[in-house]
């Protein structure tokens, strides 16, 4: 069939028109769109938001690797169950905290922080190079302007904690930085708004000090303080 280049449906997917279905598509598949109806057909999504069946392809195959969508002969494609979910993949992870309510998510994330960061600060304290510890530093200045209103808060607490996980140098837990990334923005957020203010530049502080002082049980047991307080925030809205 002939595509209308200028189809408003078309233009809202943006300049990349496999990247922007498989977003649209995506977050549909994750906040449950799809639940009680079946998912698209090829010529249904070709027709629907007027792309070439090569993009619907791409997108279709994309979201099959993040875990979103499977396919069997006579069958086609479909929903594949929450589970088979793909929750490292940040995209999948952005969508699931767009979905409401997302506390139950957003506690889940915290158990893992509590899992990975803790050892990942103890061995930032063990192994980080001199460029490495100036960019914790440097996250936690951004945080200092940030309480001045000279930065930006999210940005600064996400960089402060993508620079201890680089500072590993263990490339499993650098891995990890784009899902703290994508998970932190949510939880920063609504933990902020709980607390009536952004995170606590001394508990911050108590993170980089160990690292700085190479002492690894130090930065270890100040992270696990860090991250059990936002799980009590956490607490506190789900009683709300």
């Amino acid at each position: 069939m002939d595509i209308d280049s200028e189809s408003p449906v078309r233009q809202n997917l943006g300049r990349n028109l496999t990247f922007g279905l498989q977003e649209l598509l995506g977050r549909a598949i994750v906040v449950g769109e799809y639940s009680e109806k079946p998912f698209p057909t090829e010529n249904e999504l070709v027709r629907q938001h007027g792309v070439s069946r090569s993009v619907t392809r791409e997108a279709v195959k994309m979201l099959g690797a993040k875990g979103l969508l499977g396919a069997r002969p006579k069958q086609g494609t479909f929903v594949m169950p929450a589970e088979a979910w793909n929750l490292f993949d940040a995209d999948v992870l952005r969508w699931l905290l767009e979905r409401r309510p997302s506390i139950e998510l957003l506690r889940r994330f915290n158990e893992l922080r509590m899992g990975v960061e803790p050892q990942a600060a103890a061995l930032a304290a063990q192994r980080a190079d001199d460029e490495q510890r100036a960019a914790i530093v440097q996250g936690l200045e951004r945080m200092k302007a940030a309480d001045r209103g000279e930065d930006d808060s999210l940005d600064a607490d996400l960089a402060f904690h993508v620079a201890i996980l680089r500072a590993t140098n263990n490339p499993f837990f650098v891995q990890f930085r784009d899902m703290v990334a994508t998970a932190l923005r949510v939880s920063i957020r609504v933990t902020n708004r709980i607390a009536g203010r952004t995170a606590s530049i001394h508990d911050h502080a108590a993170v980089c000090e160990a690292i700085l002082a190479s002492d690894p049980d130090r930065a270890k047991i100040a992270m696990q303080a860090l991250i059990d307080d936002v799980l009590v925030l956490i607490e506190r809205l789900d009683d709300l």
